[in-house]
């Protein structure tokens, strides 16, 4: 009798929170359809975003291997940035060893050079393996104190509010963000599957849905990246770093 009640007990438990995560996923799909995960993911980008002066120091946070959509995303919009700030230098911040022509710091590097960027503005901090490392290791680099100096933070969207509260909890008083947003593209992707070709099904046409077809995906991945970043910034601000 004791082991049955603990068998429905347990059996109670799995049902409510099976249900539960039924419920948050039919959220989910549901907010997908709507602009609120784009708000979020540009609410993230642009809370702690702004640029009141010209750069001492571009400061590219690095997110992931070279090439990958996010290093060529932040080494486009450093390189903009650069352009525009000619006495700027350009730290990557990309842990590894820079001596190594092979390293992802020393292949963004690249990148930047081959766009023009001339390789003697460009300096390697390869300690730093977290957000709250880098700034730690940024405040006293380069035989500068960093922490007195003008930066520009560049990023993905998602990361920039957890960048710019951890280097100011690091006491970097100067911070400029600009966030790697990603454009739109300008062209118009209707058309009619039937004039396609192919095999005629006996669904809805989804030519003239962008919506179906590019944005309730697109909103998917942005409530990915929202979770994940709320929760790092849950846990930063429980360790004292923001």
């Amino acid at each position: 009798m004791a082991k049955q009640n603990r068998f429905n007990r347990l059996w109670r438990i799995f049902r409510m929170v099976f249900t539960g995560f039924g419920i948050l996923f039919l959220v989910l799909l549901l907010l997908s359809f709507t602009s609120l995960p784009f708000w979020g993911y540009y609410w993230l980008g642009t809370s702690e975003s702004k640029i009141t002066e010209k750069p001492d120091y571009i400061i590219l946070l690095g997110g992931g291997g070279m090439p990958s959509e996010s290093n060529l995303m932040r080494a486009f919009f450093v390189f903009r940035a650069a352009s525009e700030s000619l006495q700027s230098q350009i730290v990557i911040s990309i842990p590894g060893n820079a001596e190594d022509s092979t390293c992802t710091a020393r292949l963004v590097a690249s990148e930047l050079i081959c766009k023009g960027i001339d390789v003697h503005r460009i300096l390697y901090e390869q300690l730093g393996t977290n957000t709250r490392s880098q700034a730690l290791h940024l405040q006293h680099f380069n035989s500068e104190i960093l922490s007195n100096k003008s930066l520009l933070i560049v990023t993905s969207p998602e990361h920039m509010r957890r960048a710019i509260l951890t280097f100011k909890k690091a006491g970097f008083t100067r911070l400029n963000a600009l966030p790697a947003f990603e454009n739109a593209l300008e062209a118009n992707l209707v058309f009619k599957d039937d004039d396609l070709g192919g095999n005629k099904l006996p669904v809805p046409d989804i030519g003239n849905h962008t919506s179906v077809r590019y944005q309730f995906w697109n909103h998917l991945k942005y409530e990915i990246l929202i979770a994940r970043e709320m929760a790092a910034l849950g846990y930063y601000k429980l360790r004292g770093w923001i």
